[in-house]
C-alpha cells in the first residue's frame, strides 16, 4: 500500500526494504535470547543468522528470476532491485540450509540445537516480511468481493490496481505469527532436537500450499496447470519435514 516509506532528494528508503531488516534484527534478538538460556555461544548464533541472511536472500532472488527469466533476460540490471520485491522464501530456504550445515559443522555447534533456536525467529521474521510484500504490492492475491479485499492503488504498486483482491500477505503473515506461537508451545514440550525445526518447515509448507490457491501473481511460477513452484515445493517439504521428525523422535539426537 505504500511502497516507499520515506523519500528525501535522493535519498529513497522503500518499506519493503525497511520490513525486511526489521524482520531480521526481531528474529536475531529473539535468537540470541534463546541460546543464551541454552547456554549456546551468542556470537556464533549470531553470525550463523548473518551467514543464512546473505545467502538465503541471494537464494531467494535466484529463484524469482528463475521463475521470471523472461521478465529479466533484456534487462539484467533489474535482478538486483530487491528492495522493490521479488524474493521466493522457499529459493532462500533451499540456498540458506547448507550453508547453515556447513556452518555449524565447521564451528562444531549441534545443527539440530542450533536450527531448534532459530525456527520461531523465521517464522515471525517472516511474518513481518510480508507485510513488506503488503506495503510493496508484491505476491498479491486473486480479485475478490470479500469485504476485507484490497484495493491497490499506488502507481509505484507491484499488485495490480484498482481492483479489489485477497490480501495474500496479509493471510501469511497472520498463519506465521500463528505458527510462531505454535514453535513456541512446541520449544517447551520438546523431547528431541530439531523438533522445533521441521515443525517449522511442516506448519510453513502447509500454510504456503493453501495460501498460493489465492494468489494471483502469475510471475511466481508453475510447474504445471494449476500448480505453482511453491506448492510443489511445498509437498517436498511436507514429507521431508515428516521424515526428519519421525527419524530424529527415533534416534532422539
Amino acid at each position: 500500500m505504500f511502497p516507499v516509506l520515506i523519500k528525501i532528494g535522493p535519498l529513497t528508503i522503500h518499506t519493503y526494504g525497511f520490513m525486511i531488516a526489521s524482520a531480521f534484527l526481531l528474529g536475531l534478538w529473539l535468537a540470541l535470547r534463546q541460546a543464551a538460556r541454552e547456554g549456546l555461544p551468542k556470537e556464533k548464533i549470531s553470525d550463523i543468522g548473518f551467514y543464512a541472511l546473505f545467502s538465503g536472500i541471494v537464494g531467494a532472488r535466484i529463484l524469482f528470476i528463475a521463475t521470471n527469466w523472461p521478465l529479466f533476460s533484456g534487462h539484467p540490471f533489474e535482478m538486483f532491485k530487491i528492495w522493490e520485491g521479488g524474493l521466493v522464501f522457499y529459493g532462500g530456504v533451499i540456498f540458506a540450509l547448507p550453508t547453515v550445515l556447513w556452518y555449524a559443522k565447521k564451528q562444531g555447534l549441534s545443527l539440530w540445537r542450533t536450527v531448534d533456536v532459530w525456527a520461531p525467529s523465521i517464522a515471525v521474521g517472516h511474518a513481518i516480511g510480508r507485510l513488506g510484500c503488503f506495503s510493496a504490492g508484491c505476491c498479491y492475491g486473486l480479485p475478490s468481493d470479500l469485504p476485507w479485499a484490497v484495493t491497490f492503488s499506488d502507481p509505484q504498486s507491484l499488485a495490480i490496481l484498482g481492483i479489489p483482491l485477497h490480501p495474500t500477505q496479509l493471510y501469511e503473515a497472520a498463519a506465521e505469527l500463528l505458527n510462531f506461537a505454535i514453535l513456541l508451545f512446541i520449544r517447551k514440550k520438546k523431547t528431541f532436537h530439531g523438533q522445533v525445526f521441521w515443525m517449522y518447515v511442516l506448519n510453513y509448507s502447509v500454510i504456503r500450499a493453501v495460501i498460493e490457491m489465492y494468489r494471483g501473481d502469475i510471475e511466481r511460477g508453475f510447474i504445471m496447470p494449476g500448480i505453482s513452484t511453491s506448492q510443489g515445493i511445498s509437498i517436498v517439504m511436507f514429507i521431508t519435514a515428516v521424515a526428519f521428525l519421525f527419524r530424529l523422535k527415533r534416534n532422539r539426537v
